[in-house]
């Protein structure tokens, strides 16, 4: 394209020499427009962009200093050439002013117009692209996170960035000029010592460094602030050093964020305690100094009893906030040198350091169990919740962190089979046990696909009449290798390995579905009951899961009857009262099982919606045992409270004609066990359906066993 030059005069003579030089140069080519007046110049002005502007300065308009600022002032950009006489005074006033350059009349006809007029052109569009560069740099060193300060050789700051003037709290203005060390002062973080800033090194060795870690930068106001930097020397065209250059930026959300997530790393997200990592480090260290010192240490295993019912029944944000609750109960149960951690779920690890004797141990474990036993109140639910402690000690029980929290979770279970609420020490031979129980865990989760599992049946029998008026499901496993497994050496497994549930619903529907052939075969059985877990009962989906069951099988809901017991009722009694409202609404039968063994209140058992209470075997079998004033007063007792509550009383465990005849003067509704009959297959059990009536209640002629 080509450069469009505004010639402006009104000597013609000037005009035509000037357009002919333009014209005859090989520098061109050039696009001539001409002005004589000040008026027409400002006329083209407005319509054409101009590459370079040659003006007289004396028009028939305007004449002298006044035609050159007019014309910077509307072409300010513009680089301009004022045409002089003999007197080059004007002139120089006008470049000092803005004007590029002058040429004399004298040589307006040479090669020296065009020659002038490009080196003119040139340097506009030299310093046009450093200007740009220059903008382009600032606004990116404004646009950056990072801090920039630059120095002359003296120290003295030269620039500073936006974020630099928002980190140190200086405005370029006003640190312009001051020493690094004024506008950027840094300490240690730690020893709070003022520090040398790295400008002053970078200026003596000619080499680039960074600040060392630690390093904190006081600002203007006081305010301190944790900076990483680099900070390189500046050089001129030459090679020669020519200042330096610093870019920082703040790190510290950076080191909080650091902190913060080592102490994660170490750290229950829950309940802030030390985690598995932390807690074998802290063992480690206590070994060795128990070591050097020939003291010792004990690790307190502890498994919270009934926290998954809870968490099942009312929720993990509920078990979350009382997982809280029992961290506070146990911190402050133990001294600042001794260690709490959460090992997940309910699991905590107690690790007691320097302690004098097994007894001060076990005291720390009596204070846990009693603190953890007061109720819990977690979004106005009263929560009860116990715990089993197993205890291991350094170096009888274990050497290492491994060995000892192995040992101590072992007794746990242990004090878990002692009835749980208490606390048990590591014995070598609880070792057995824990393997046992880890192959009885490994086989029950097979067992109902390998069909080990069967049923059998204990008949309930209507004390005055002798019918039958139903049955009592009791589960059975038949292990290939081991044949019959009792009852009592898995069901505890079951429950907390949590196979207890799929077990649970195959024996619900196992039972109905039975109940429901007998039925149909023209059998006279009015109820089947069936025993329900505490991990069943306090499952979210347990009553659609009945429901469920029922409606496969067909049984009608009235000759269902559930038995739970009277402490899993009472762990969370409003929420078991919504529950069995719930199952009483489909017409099921509920009965409280083992009454007298746990520690319900007669308020709220006054609001269970309840049909049986059937008397724990242990109060029926003191009958004719106990010579006392006292004898069968328990069982006198709930026989009278259920007849007073409308409710059907059951006497579970009588073998004896002793028993059966007291019961029998109370007037106890129905009565269970071996005097009767053993549990049974469903064969045998369908024989005696048959057979319906014991022939002599009175004498107890029993049905075969």
């Amino acid at each position: 394209m080509a450069q469009r030059i505004l010639i402006i005069t009104n000597d013609l003579t000037d005009s035509i020499s000037l357009q002919n030089a333009l014209r005859e140069t090989s520098d061109g080519p050039y696009e001539v427009l001409t002005a004589v007046s000040m008026s027409e110049a400002i006329d083209q002005l407005r319509k054409h962009k101009m590459d370079a502007i040659l003006a007289d300065l004396y028009l028939p308009d305007s004449e002298g200093m006044v035609t050159f600022n007019t014309l910077f002032a509307n072409a300010p950009q513009t680089p301009i050439l004022i045409l002089c006489g003999d007197d080059e005074t004007l002139a120089s006033e006008a470049v000092k002013s803005g004007a590029k350059a002058y040429l004399t009349k004298n040589h307006l006809a040479t090669y020296l117009v065009a020659q002038s007029v490009r080196n003119v052109i040139q340097r506009r569009a030299a310093e046009e692209s450093i200007y740009i560069d220059k903008v382009r740099a600032e606004i990116t060193l404004n646009s950056i996170s990072d801090a920039v300060i630059g120095t002359d050789m003296a120290g003295n700051v030269d620039y500073l960035n936006v974020a630099a003037e928002h980190m140190t709290m200086w405005s370029r203005e006003e640190a312009r000029g001051q020493p690094i060390t004024t506008v950027m002062p840094i300490i240690h973080s730690e020893s709070r010592l003022e520090k040398d800033n790295p400008v002053a090194m970078v200026l003596q060795q000619d080499r680039a460094t960074t600040l060392t870690p630690g390093t904190i930068l006081v600002r203007r106001d006081g305010s301190e602030v944790a900076i990483e930097d680099s900070t390189a020397p500046i050089h001129d065209s030459a090679g020669n050093i020519a200042g330096a250059v610093m870019v920082f930026h703040d790190i510290t959300d950076a080191k909080a964020m650091a902190v913060k997530m080592a102490h994660l790393a170490q750290h229950d997200f829950l309940t802030n305690l030390p985690n598995r990592a932390l807690l074998n480090d802290r063992i480690a260290q206590a070994i060795g100094l128990a070591k050097r010192r020939g003291s010792f240490l004990a690790i307190l295993f502890m498994d919270l009893d009934n926290f998954k019912h809870i968490n099942d029944s009312l929720g993990h944000a509920t078990g979350d906030k009382l997982l809280q609750s029992v961290t506070e109960r146990l911190s402050a149960c133990v001294r600042s040198s001794d260690t709490v951690s959460r090992q997940g779920g309910d699991e905590f690890v107690i690790l007691v350091t320097d302690d004098k004797s097994a007894e001060s141990v076990a005291q720390t474990a009596e204070k846990l169990l009693k603190s953890l036993a007061t109720p819990h109140h977690i979004n106005k639910h009263e929560l009860h919740v116990t715990s089993s402690i197993g205890i291991s000690v350094y170096p009888s029980d274990g050497i290492d962190a491994e060995t000892l929290i192995k040992n101590a979770d072992t007794a746990m279970y242990q004090a878990k089979d002692k009835g749980r609420n208490n606390y048990q020490f590591f014995k070598p031979e609880m070792n057995v046990r824990a393997v046992e129980r880890q192959v009885i865990e490994a086989n029950l989760r097979v067992a109902l696909v390998r069909h080990e599992f069967f049923l059998h049946y204990q008949p309930k029998i209507n004390l005055k009449t002798g019918e039958i008026t139903g049955a009592e499901a009791l589960l059975r496993w038949q292990h290939p290798q081991w044949g019959m497994v009792p009852p009592i050496r898995f069901i505890g497994i079951a429950e907390d390995c949590g196979v207890i549930v799929p077990i649970g619903r195959w024996v619900l529907r196992e039972a109905c579905a039975q109940t429901r052939y007998w039925q149909d075969s023209g059998l006279d059985i009015a109820t089947i009951s069936v025993n329900i877990s505490a991990v069943e009962f306090r499952r979210q989906d347990f009553v659609a899961a009945v429901n469920t069951i029922l409606v496969e099988t067909g049984l009608p809901p009235t000759c269902l009857q559930l038995e739970i017991t009277e402490s899993v009722l009472m762990r969370n009694a409003e929420g078991s009262i919504a529950i069995l409202e719930q199952l009483k609404n489909m017409g099921i039968q509920l009965a409280i099982d083992d009454f007298g063994t746990g520690y319900s209140s007669l308020s709220y058992l006054n609001q269970f919606p309840i049909d049986v209470l059937k008397i724990d075997q242990s109060f029926v079998q003191d009958i004719g045992y106990n010579k006392t004033d006292s004898d069968g007063i328990i069982v006198s007792a709930v026989i009278a409270m259920g007849n007073s509550l409308k409710q059907k009383v059951i006497a579970e465990g009588v073998e004896e004609q002793e028993q059966l005849s007291f019961l029998k003067d109370q007037h106890c509704e129905e009565g269970q066990g071996y005097i009767f009959s053993r549990p049974v297959g469903a064969e045998q059990f369908e024989k005696l359906l048959r057979q319906r009536v014991m022939t002599q209640i009175a004498d107890v002629a029993v049905f075969p066993n």
